[in-house]
């Protein structure tokens, strides 16, 4: 479970969608320009040379591009440290973290094939949702909420 002060990890493929609802409310929060940084990209750090941009030398950067290097990192290490050392080992060959972000996206929320298919295996979960005997009714009740979120977070009702 995750706090203000404790990143919230990302440990099975099936906890993906809250911990993608978590982590962004917790980048939010705890370093606003780190989002940014996830969602824009990377930011190239450059100057203008004979009328030419180039790449700013790093003994020519100001204490601005250094605080851009400085969030582009912090947002890298922020997502690499919210994955399961497992998770993580799939995703090393990502730089940046708008990479990373995308390829996580990509690859446990799927294309739009994969998701029209989820919506129709939660559509026949939702029609041949019953009681089940000996289950607890806050079980039963338990089971349908998760139900109706996961159905919500597909964007279809």
């Amino acid at each position: 479970m995750a706090t203000t002060t404790r990143i919230p990890r990302l440990l099975s493929a099936d906890g993906f969608p809250e911990w993608k609802y978590r982590i962004e409310k917790y980048i939010k929060i705890k370093y606003f320009k780190v989002w940014s940084s996830i969602i824009e990209g990377h930011v190239r750090i450059t100057t203008t040379v004979a009328g030419q941009l180039v790449d700013k030398a790093v003994d020519n950067y100001t204490y601005e591009d250094f605080e851009k290097v400085e969030e582009q990192k912090r947002a890298l290490a922020t997502l690499t440290m919210a994955l399961s050392p497992d998770i993580a080992q799939g995703f090393r060959e990502c730089t940046s973290a708008k990479a990373l972000w995308e390829a996580l996206i990509e690859v446990y929320e799927g294309n739009e094939d994969m998701k029209e298919s989820r919506q129709d295996m939660l559509r026949m979960k939702f029609n041949m949702f019953n009681y089940i005997p000996r289950l607890t009714l806050e079980a039963q009740l338990q089971r349908f909420t998760t139900l109706t979120i996961e159905i919500t977070y597909l964007g279809f009702s």
